[in-house]
């Protein structure tokens, strides 16, 4: 059993005043996320229906469901790429209804995505330095005119991106093209990217999808490691249910675009609601 299984066991989960379960270290602090009756149609189908979530302050937080379940939709809701037919996100105290993705992320909402979105042609420090682009302190005219203001900056831009790289030791490859690296370390570095907009809640999408199950503990390590160097919370959408069991500490069960099930890793790998949405109802007789 890895060191970060081991410590999300010893996580106790307690119920919180918004009808959730967070846990017990983040019950006096305000929610970083709130999602109040949220829901979504496309053409009169209801792709998300009534979904209430809250997540802690620090809390890792798994989004599970066998596929086609409206998973991604619900990410979509959050960030803002789709605007809900009803209900409301409250992001660190502040109502996210009419903004925009760009407005959601100064707010402190940041992704990744299934399919990987890295400007490819780019060096991975720029790719990085592209997330940090909500940071700069220099105005146009600085810039324009390569003040002295804008070569500060600039030093203070690339001394951070190294240094979000060294969480997954790629501060080495600060000068390689995005596109020529390997799968996994691309996904890698879609994490640092999202990291570098100083996000108060990160949301991974299928995080280990394509990664090796060395890779897989790897990431489940980092994962925790980040929560805790930046002291920020993560939600993760995940088929690999040992990556979800192993660092998730609460778990929510999407299934046809309905919440049916929330809790522990331990009280969802024995719910019978949940078996038989993953595996299907056994025939009798």
């Amino acid at each position: 059993m890895s060191e970060t299984t081991r410590r999300r066991q010893n996580t106790k989960m307690v119920p919180a005043p918004s009808h959730g379960i967070i846990p017990e270290r983040d019950l006096y602090s305000s929610p970083v996320l709130e999602a109040r009756h949220l829901g979504i149609e496309f053409g009169g189908l209801k792709a998300v229906e009534d979904f209430n979530l809250i997540i802690g302050r620090t809390e890792i937080a798994g989004l599970i469901g066998p596929n086609g379940a409206g998973k991604t939709t619900v990410f979509n809701l959050l960030t803002k790429v789709y605007q809900p037919t009803m209900g409301s996100v409250m992001l660190n105290g502040h109502d996210l209804n009419g903004l925009n993705t760009v407005q959601a992320n100064k707010l402190g909402i940041a992704r990744t995505f299934q399919n990987i979105r890295l400007f490819d042609n780019m060096t991975v420090e720029d790719n990085v330095r592209i997330g940090l682009h909500n940071q700069i302190k220099y105005g146009m005219f600085t810039g324009i005119c390569r003040l002295p203001g804008y070569w500060k900056g600039e030093k203070q831009q690339h001394e951070k991106a190294l240094e979000l790289l060294s969480i997954f030791d790629m501060q080495d490859l600060a000068k390689v093209r995005a596109g020529s690296l390997p799968y996994g370390a691309q996904r890698r570095l879609e994490i640092v990217r999202a990291l570098a907009t100083n996000p108060s809640l990160l949301l991974l999408d299928e995080p280990a999808a394509g990664m090796n199950p060395h890779e897989t503990e790897e990431l489940m390590n980092n994962i925790a490691k980040i929560r805790d160097q930046f002291q920020i919370a993560i939600m993760l959408i995940e088929h690999d249910m040992n990556l979800v069991m192993g660092v998730c500490e609460g778990i929510c069960v999407l299934n046809y675009g309905r919440i049916i099930a929330k809790g522990t890793p331990d009280e969802i790998q024995s719910n019978p609601t949940v078996i038989e949405a993953y595996l299907g109802k056994k025939k009798e007789g």
